[in-house]
């Protein structure tokens, strides 16, 4: 790593059991914390991280203010048992409905800053297992403790389940594989981030309405470029969560991530939006004796900041039908 990113290293990289939600509650001095869970067919995990949230940061300690769900056009009933939880829950395709309704988990967290009115607000995957409240603690520490942090990412060990033994640090192989050599060519300045495909971060409003939203996978590796340039690595931080459990994606699914973050990178070296239809990745499936053929199309497509939908300018924050 450059100099530079080495002091950032050093300087803005934390731990998250360093706060407590008593301490962060004393240090939020009026600032309203929204927690979001983007979900698509999540039912079996939703419920727990809910519940555990709206018991532990709203009723033993009001560090959040509000507890939504995004309900990705699931069809397992996952918006039911987040609402059961105590969730307040938005399904995607009935936020700003002007603007249709694009498939991934960029288009949830996009539709969010529409539905939510915290001056923080903090993304938490729906999917996680033996989910510990610590984690938004952690995501939420810099920025009610640093005023000059804007962004926080999480980072943490993933354990790789491979049907028969667990290996402690084995999962993020895209991570490994192509989201990190290409930040290391092109952005050497974001090297120090130790998951940058991370789905839990944080960030303050005024920063994440600048930000455009892309679709599908590329929308963690994009954020980090665009924040990266709107306000620099210094107002960027990074917090371990120790580990981090959830379902692991087949070799197959990994591969259209894969194509979706290289397709995400190679619009920001144009410096342009990626382009509708941009993409499809063929992949080959044994049956029987022969090889058959499946194309996916792994097209990107961005949303315009926030602050660019008349809708959203029009209305105070958290209002947006």
């Amino acid at each position: 790593m450059h100099q530079d990113v080495q002091e950032w290293f050093a300087t803005r990289s934390y731990h998250g059991t360093q706060w407590s939600p008593e301490q962060l509650l004393q240090r939020k001095r009026g600032t309203r914390v929204s927690v979001v869970l983007p979900a698509r067919d999540e039912a079996a995990t939703v419920g727990q991280i809910v519940t555990a949230l709206r018991r532990e940061l709203m009723e033993d300690v009001p560090l959040i203010d509000e507890l939504v769900v995004i309900d990705s056009d699931s069809t397992d009933g996952t918006g039911a048992v987040a609402a059961a939880a105590g969730a307040r829950v938005h399904r995607q395709a009935e936020i700003l409905p002007a603007h249709g309704n694009v498939p991934g988990k960029g288009e949830a967290l996009w539709k969010s800053l529409a539905v939510t009115s915290g001056d923080v607000l903090a993304f938490v995957d729906a999917d996680l297992r033996e989910f510990d409240t610590q984690f938004a603690v952690g995501l939420l520490g810099p920025l009610l403790t640093e005023p000059g942090v804007q962004f926080v990412k999480s980072c943490y060990d993933r354990p790789l389940h491979d049907g028969a033994t667990i290996l402690p640090a084995g999962g993020g192989r895209v991570t490994e594989l192509v989201a990190r050599p290409l930040l290391n060519l092109f952005w050497p300045r974001l090297a120090g981030l130790v998951q940058p495909l991370a789905g839990e971060y944080a960030g303050r409003r005024p920063l994440l309405e600048r930000v455009p939203f892309v679709s599908g996978y590329g929308v963690e590796i994009a954020m980090l470029i665009d924040v990266l340039e709107l306000v620099g690595l210094d107002a960027m931080a990074q917090v371990d969560l120790g580990a981090r459990s959830h379902r692991n994606s087949s070799d197959a699914a990994l591969a259209r991530m894969a194509a979706q973050i290289q397709l995400t990178v190679q619009a920001r070296l144009r410096c342009e939006p990626p382009v509708a239809g941009g993409g499809q990745l063929t992949q080959f499936l044994r049956q029987g004796g022969r090889f058959l053929s499946e194309t996916h199309d792994i097209s990107v497509l961005e949303r315009p900041p926030m602050a660019q939908v008349p809708e959203y300018r029009a209305q105070p924050a958290g209002r947006v039908a």
